[in-house]
Formats: C-alpha cells, sequence, structure tokens
C-alpha cells in the first residue's frame, strides 16, 4: 500500500477540505450518491469509487477522534454493501482504505491537520492506480506470441488494455463470449473490432467448442481472494474446467487493489450468493395468467411425423412462425452475477506487483494486509 503516499492530482471534483463547508457533516451526506458519481466514469471500477466515496466521507466527516473516524468510515462501508446488488469489489476497496486510515501515522499537529492529510492522499492514490492497467499490460504483452488466438469472456477494463497493447506490438486473434444475461461480452467485440483486432463473438455454451482453437484464456477479475481464486462474471469457472480439460493456459488480470480478504470454499459461500438463486419455481403455485403455453410453432411440431422431424434442419435462422425466446426478468433474477474460480484452475495472475502463482497472491495478500 506503499503507493498510496504520492504527490498526484486528486480525481474528484470537490475541493479539498480546508475550503469545505465547515458545517457540511456526514449527517447529509450520502456516501452511496458519491459512489454512483464516480462509477459514471468509465475507467472507474467498483473498489476505486469505494476509495473515493470513503474518501469525501472523511472530509465531510464531523469525528474529532481516529475511533470516531474509523467508525464513520465503517458505517459508510456497510451503508454501500447494503445498497449494491454485488458488493464484491467495492468492499475489497473500503478494507483497503478502512486499513490504511487505521494505521496511518499520527504525526500531524491535529486531528483536523491528519484528516486533511489521509485525504490528500486517498485521493492521489486513487488518481495514480489507473495506470495499474499499463503496467498490468506491460506485463502480459510478454506472454503473447504472435498470431495468438486468445479467448476471453465478458468486459474487463484490464483485458481490453492488455489486448490493446498487444495488438500495438503483435498479431493477435480473439474470441469472446457474448456473457449473457447482460451480454457485455458485445462491448468487448465492438471495442476490439473498433482497434482492429479480429473479433469473433461465441456463445456461453460455445466454450467448449471454441476451446481447441485458442491458445490461452485472458479474463478480468470482479476480485482476487485469499485462496488465490478469481471471483469473476458468471462462466468464468466453467471456462476455466474446459481449459483445465484442454491444457490451455488460463490467466486472470487484476489490479492489487482487488485483491480481497475472503476465503470461499464454494460458490454458495459467495456475498452475492442468497436463496432466491437457482431456486424453482413450482407451477401449482403460479398465477392462471402467468401459466406457459405452447406457441403454434410448438403444437405444429409436436404434431408433425417423425420423418418431417428428422429432415428440420438443426441450423439456420428461426422462421416468423417461432419467435426468439429470452428469459425474463424474474428468470434472471434467479441466476448468479458472478462465480468463483478455484486457484487450482488458474494458471497466473498477472498483477501490477508482478506476475503471480495462486499461491503467491495468498501470500501477497497476507503481507499487504500485516503491514498496509
Amino acid at each position: 500500500m506503499t503507493a498510496i503516499y504520492s504527490n498526484s492530482t486528486p480525481i474528484l471534483p470537490r475541493s479539498d477540505v480546508p475550503n469545505a463547508d465547515p458545517d457540511a457533516s456526514q449527517h447529509s451526506f450520502d456516501v452511496y450518491e458519491v459512489y454512483q458519481q464516480a462509477l459514471a466514469d468509465e475507467e472507474i471500477s467498483p473498489p476505486l469509487a469505494a476509495i473515493l466515496s470513503l474518501t469525501e466521507l472523511v472530509t465531510r466527516s464531523d469525528a474529532g477522534t481516529m475511533f470516531e473516524l474509523v467508525q464513520a468510515l465503517n458505517d459508510g462501508a456497510e451503508s454501500l454493501k447494503k445498497r449494491v446488488p454485488n458488493p464484491i469489489g467495492l468492499t475489497a476497496g473500503c478494507e483497503l482504505f478502512i486499513g490504511f486510515v487505521t494505521l496511518f501515522p499520527h504525526g500531524s499537529a491535529n486531528f483536523s491537520e491528519l484528516k486533511r492529510e489521509i485525504v490528500h492522499q486517498g485521493k492521489s492514490y486513487t488518481s495514480q492506480v489507473i495506470n495499474f492497467r499499463s503496467k498490468i499490460a506491460e506485463l502480459t504483452l510478454g506472454f503473447i506470441k504472435d498470431d495468438s488466438v486468445i479467448l476471453t469472456h465478458s468486459y474487463s477494463r484490464v483485458v481490453i488494455r492488455a489486448l490493446l497493447h498487444a495488438h500495438t506490438r503483435k498479431r493477435i486473434s480473439v474470441y469472446v463470449t457474448e456473457a449473457r444475461p447482460r451480454g457485455l461480452g458485445l462491448k468487448t467485440y465492438e471495442i476490439l473490432t473498433a482497434a482492429g483486432i479480429p473479433c469473433t463473438v461465441v456463445l456461453d455454451s460455445a466454450v467448449a467448442y471454441v476451446m481447441n482453437k485458442v491458445d490461452f484464456v485472458l479474463v478480468g477479475s470482479e476480485a482476487v481472494v485469499e485462496s488465490g481464486g478469481l471471483i469473476n462474471a458468471v462462466g468464468s469457472s466453467q471456462m476455466a474446467i474446459i481449459a483445465k480439460a484442454e491444457n490451455k493456459p488460463f490467466y486472470a488480470l487484476a489490479e492489487s487493489y482487488k485483491f480481497h480478504r475472503l476465503f470461499p470454499l464454494s460458490q454458495y459461500d459467495l456475498p452475492t450468493h442468497h436463496s432466491g438463486i437457482l431456486s424453482f419455481v413450482h407451477p401449482t403455485n403460479r398465477p392462471a395468467t402467468e401459466q406457459i403455453k405452447p406457441s403454434q410453432h410448438d403444437v405444429n411440431v409436436q404434431n408433425r411425423p417423425l420423418a418431417s422431424l428428422a429432415q428440420t434442419p438443426i441450423s439456420g435462422q428461426p422462421s416468423t412462425a417461432s419467435p426468439q425466446r429470452t428469459m425474463t426478468s424474474e428468470q434472471m433474477g434467479k441466476n448468479p452475477d458472478v462465480d468463483y474460480t478455484t486457484p487450482d484452475l488458474i494458471s497466473l495472475v498477472f498483477s501490477d506487483v508482478g506476475v503471480l502463482t495462486p499461491g503467491g497472491v495468498s501470500q501477497y495478500l497476507v503481507g499487504m494486509f500485516a503491514g498496509l
């Protein structure tokens, strides 16, 4: 966490503490609103947005002691976690900042001066760490050969930075999964093709089909946990399992502020899991108006002779009599947004602190939060 001591320009638009309204208080301050404003910047990820919002909380706080300040920060962090459906990334940022504040050296003349210094360091850190992605991209470049075929998943800022950087130096082609239900893989596709990188969107269900054509898998991360495992967009785990079966390297890219003191043993230990995920719907309990009825196309298919069905092609565009089926919002809500990839499936983790094995991530996390 030594990088937090810097002289970079703060990126929050608000003025620094000396010019702030002396009557401002955390009682009229909405930490979640600041968090959302920070996320409006495409370059800001949830952990950084969390650090920025807690930094602003320090600015607005009327705490007179370190105990009161840490308590206010913990309360702010809890407020964020309760109001965000997926709190994994922001929790990592909150832990990092609160840990830093707790161990911040007390060399200031008074507590107000100490708070000003904490705010300065917090803003400076968040402006510096944007460059971590460029450092990771440079580290990743050494593992990418000319004419590499890469498979990636969904959308990741650091992965896109790495791929765009590799494109300036080497010839690469990229497969990207659609990443339903949000379809963020299409965003990745648009960015890469606009940059001139040959790219093809792959169905999530076709990962095994395409794996034999790729040289390695490159994914981003929501968080890297103490076990050395990875929390990322749902589908990452099955991609890693298939890569392992096909003997293809599975590389994860993660900025060090995404390292998270969490030790899940399974998918169901993630903070995002709840009883509604993958729960069953009993048709007898559904209102009559919600009963699913077969379409006329389904009825026609059921009534057709078997010989006729055997001649029907299994590929091609659906007919106008067969509307495209999509999941309802209720069905989407019963599915997870992220999953957990166990460390045994991960080849290497590329981070701003170096290229680490999953075991190396565990060691770094212990040292990081021990000395911060």
